[in-house]
């Protein structure tokens, strides 16, 4: 049986002294206010709040986003050495990962270095290079983000489940799915979302 604790009583109002109004007995017995209650001390208010806006930050960081920075030619000129960029943690948990996504992840081979590329065969579908173009289950893959020429041939080769097949924008410059293999999905870190730095090429990634 759930069981509550009674509310303490109110101590009675006091009756007027002989020959006193009761307007004196409310002053000899003022009512307790909002007065009297005693405001936390400034410093402790900034301690609170400090700590409430690390714990979001540590949370947004570990689930939700994160900050990388860009190192090498691999995926030029859509991205640089140096630009920084967001990358979404709960997107590709959430709406899966799709052809054309910028993806943060660890290689297989070097499973302790962050590497960034763009997801080009998905699994359980046949990807080949003909004469320097990206053929999926016999259909031409439209790249038009694609910028700088490249050069390649490739056996049609089936991806597996689970895994996806990744290469750089800057092809000719790019170590990737071509040369180590295809990308376990649990690899995935992040999908690139937001490239913030520097600010003249702020730009939502695409």
């Amino acid at each position: 049986m759930e069981q509550v604790s009674p509310l303490p009583e109110l101590p009675a109002r006091p009756e007027p002294a002989p020959g006193e109004s009761p307007a004196d007995t409310l002053t000899r017995f003022p009512a307790r206010t909002a007065a009297h209650v005693h405001a936390k001390p400034l410093w402790r208010e900034w301690v609170e709040t400090l700590l409430a806006t690390l714990l979001i930050f540590l949370f947004v960081e570990s689930f939700v986003v994160q900050g990388f920075k860009v190192y090498g030619s691999c995926m030029e000129p859509n991205l640089y050495t140096g630009e920084r960029l967001l990358g979404n943690k709960l997107i590709y948990r959430m709406d899966g990962i799709h052809r054309g996504d910028i993806v943060v992840f660890r290689p297989p081979h070097r499973p302790d270095t962050p590497f960034i590329k763009r997801v080009i065969g998905l699994p359980g579908e046949i990807l080949e290079i003909r004469h320097n173009q990206v053929y999926i289950n016999g259909r031409c893959l439209s790249e038009p983000y694609l910028q700088i020429s490249w050069h390649d041939n490739r056996s049609a080769e089936r991806t597996p489940p689970g895994m996806v097949f990744v290469m750089g924008d800057n092809r000719d410059n790019s170590s990737d799915s071509r040369s180590w293999g295809d990308l376990p999905l649990g690899n995935v870190q992040a999908k690139a979302w937001l490239r913030y730095w520097p600010l003249s090429r702020l730009e939502i990634l695409r």
